[in-house]
């Protein structure tokens, strides 16, 4: 084998790798962290920062909106159809309401929550409320509301603006009137809020009218004073003292004719706003013997009933209350009254010191105002000289 030329060109740069190699693994063996460095490109400069890449930013999904609340009627043979206002159920059938949502809550007409017999059956499943309700009968019309309810933890309430509602009508050919238990019914004529004679057809193709007893006479329903809806029944809208007596409807359908119960309609004046009472004592230092009287006085609108009630020194050792109330008109600025009570204490005594206090209340409210007495000692007389 002919001996290595190491002079030549070609072997001085194989042995110069080698020692270049040889120092790379002699620095590695030390610890110390070797680097490659490669050229940059032509064209770019290296001492401007590398820039992130970019990357397109992702889109959050929005959250799918809460499904709205709807009552759904089962039919024959699994079939379904979303129900409207209304709603015609033969008497004798079954109905069965499916409402979306867990949980929910039903309200049914009083009478269903009044008879429990058996014949109502609400199950809630996982995403829906099954209401049924067998041997259905002329009794059972009425508003049907399922409400979905808001929990947290233990506690649910009714969500009230997310309800469902329809109202039911069960036709009865023998009842064009839902049943009552009662002859009479008292309702209130309030001067300041609509009244409703509930006049409630099983059936929303009967025609209804409205009658008073005596005189007997048609009421006449305008649509603006008086109004009629199958759903409600008939409403006074503005209720005034020619409207009390006494009133019942009238249903026809086909040949078949009905009166309802009777309706005792008492006007009520609400007053516009709670009384404003003024206080005023006989004499404001009393001396022990003598008589005081307390006035606490009401000027308000006519026929308005005004309730006293008083507070004062002598309850605590159990004085008995006098008293005397009164009514009269005022003259002049319309139609008012004066109201007023008086506190009537009988020779007075030490104890009746102290502050009196009169609070007067009506249908929209109470208001108390309040005045205090002085008693002095009784005044020693002088003997006459001898």
């Amino acid at each position: 084998m002919p001996p290595l030329n190491l002079c030549g060109s070609k072997w001085r740069l194989v042995l110069g790798s080698l020692l270049v190699s040889a120092l790379i693994f002699e620095l590695d063996a030390q610890g110390q962290k070797t680097t490659l460095r490669t050229k940059p490109k032509l064209g770019r400069s290296t001492n401007k920062e590398a820039k992130p890449a970019r990357t397109k930013p992702k889109l959050k999904p929005s959250p799918s909106p809460q499904a709205q609340t709807s009552i759904t009627q089962v039919l024959k043979r699994g079939k379904f159809q979303k129900v409207g206002e209304t709603l015609s159920v033969q008497t004798g059938e079954t109905l069965e309401l499916r409402c979306r949502g867990k949980p929910v809550q039903w309200s049914v007409p009083p009478y269903l929550e009044e008879d429990d017999d058996g014949r109502l059956r609400i199950v809630q499943q996982e995403r829906y409320n099954v209401l049924t309700l067998v041997n259905t009968t002329g009794a059972d019309t009425g508003e049907y509301i399922c409400y979905p309810m808001f929990c947290e933890d233990q506690d649910c309430r009714k969500e009230y603006n997310k309800a469902a509602k329809v109202f039911i009508f069960f036709p009865d050919p023998q009842e064009l009137f839902v049943p009552s238990s009662n002859y009479y019914e008292m309702i209130q004529l309030r001067s300041n809020w609509p009244t409703v004679l509930p006049c409630q057809v099983t059936s929303p193709e009967a025609q209804v009218t409205l009658y008073r007893e005596f005189p007997p006479a048609q009421v006449a329903v305008d649509g603006t004073e008086i109004s009629f809806d199958v759903k409600k029944g008939f409403t006074i809208h503005r209720p005034r003292p020619f409207h009390a007596g006494v009133l019942y409807c009238v249903a026809g359908l086909g040949s078949l004719r009905q009166s309802s119960i009777k309706y005792i309609l008492i006007y009520v004046n609400y007053p516009m706003a709670p009384p404003a009472p003024v206080i005023q004592a006989s004499l404001s230092t009393v001396a022990v013997g003598e008589n005081l009287h307390v006035t606490c006085t009401v000027v308000g609108e006519q026929d308005v009933n005004v309730e006293f009630t008083w507070e004062y020194p002598g309850q605590q050792i159990g004085r008995p209350l006098y008293t005397q109330e009164s009514i009269s008109r005022v003259s002049g600025g319309g139609p008012r009254q004066q109201s007023q009570s008086v506190l009537l204490v009988d020779e007075v005594r030490d104890v009746d010191k102290g502050t009196y206090t009169c609070t007067a209340e009506n249908l929209q409210g109470a208001k108390s105002v309040s005045t205090t007495v002085k008693v002095l000692p009784k005044a020693k007389t002088k003997r006459p000289r001898i």
